[in-house]
């Protein structure tokens, strides 16, 4: 983990990525207040020595960085632009913060939404990158995240201190809401390989194959992947993982199905084929209207093996 000066930071969404996230920031040697609209996460998080803040308003206050982690581009415009339905959220947080400060959003949303953002911060003087994430809620844990970053370079080096705390991979991908462009791609192929994935396991188990073992042979041969290697979705195979107690923690479907979303409405704007990619987002679809959307994504095996 990286070392560098303490820093007055406000961290925003303490979900199952962001708060291990803060949390590693605050192991560092950084001052972290924290706020979640979520009380029980707010009190588990304290528990584990998070400093908790009354409200976003309340976490900023003498802060020099904000960074968020929230599950969608509303929550984020919400946030920072403002709905009006709270005195709180009346013009957006970015009204609380002063010139100079440093945002840094690592939810995964559209692009435009993080470029409107980032507009309406730098009309107030406050720089900002996106720096949305993989490596799941193991890779938050453990600080070897990847950042998918877009923003001006000499943002990105403010940053690189802070990103490092929690990430071992920081890749520059341009200009603001490039990052989000290159973490769309990413999750998008995510989806169709663990739906891959899932298929070859269920139909391997259906010819009497040990998944266990189908899964070691597929691992070290040609249809080797991260999900295999990393987060296999057969229930038993893989210690650690959703899969092994029930699809809980770890990635959600309606997540994922929000991300295969932003990934169709990419391609429909700039016309790119995205063929198994609208196959993906379908499948995800038929599960989460199954019930099963606060489920990790992993247990499209179980929508796999209905069809």
């Amino acid at each position: 983990m990286a070392t560098t000066a303490p820093q007055r930071l406000a961290f925003i969404g303490l979900g199952n990525m962001g708060g291990p996230m803060a949390l590693n920031l605050h192991k560092a040697g950084h001052r972290v207040t924290a706020f979640d609209l979520s009380p029980t996460a707010c009190e588990h998080w304290s528990t584990q020595g998070l400093s908790m803040a009354a409200s976003a308003v309340a976490a900023v206050n003498d802060a020099d960085v904000v960074i968020s982690m929230l599950p969608a581009s509303r929550h984020v415009e919400a946030l920072y632009l403002g709905s009006g339905s709270t005195l709180e959220d009346k013009g957006g947080l970015l009204q609380a913060l002063t010139p100079g400060m440093l945002l840094i959003d690592c939810s995964t949303i559209a692009p435009a939404s993080s470029r409107r953002v980032a507009e309406a911060a730098a009309q107030r003087g406050i720089t900002m990158i996106d720096a949305p994430v993989s490596g799941g809620t193991a890779g938050a844990a453990a600080g070897t995240l990847t950042f998918m970053i877009g923003g001006a370079p000499e943002t990105l080096e403010r940053a690189r201190p802070l990103l490092e705390c929690m990430g071992a991979n920081l890749f520059h991908a341009g200009a603001v809401g490039a990052g989000q462009v290159a973490k769309i791609c990413n999750n998008m192929l995510l989806g169709i390989m663990m739906i891959g994935t899932s298929e070859a396991l269920a139909l391997g188990a259906a010819n009497g194959l040990d998944p266990a073992v189908l899964s070691e042979i597929m691992r070290r041969s040609s249809g080797g992947n991260w999900a295999l290697e990393k987060y296999n979705p057969w229930p038993g195979v893989m210690a650690n993982v959703p899969a092994s107690r029930e699809y809980s923690g770890g990635f959600g479907t309606d997540l994922m199905l929000k991300d295969l979303g932003l990934a169709l409405e990419s391609a429909l704007a700039t016309g790119a084929p995205t063929t198994l990619g609208s196959v993906a987002r379908n499948l995800y679809a038929l599960h989460s209207g199954a019930g099963q959307g606060a489920l990790d994504f992993s247990s499209i095996v179980q929508q796999v093996m209905k069809s």
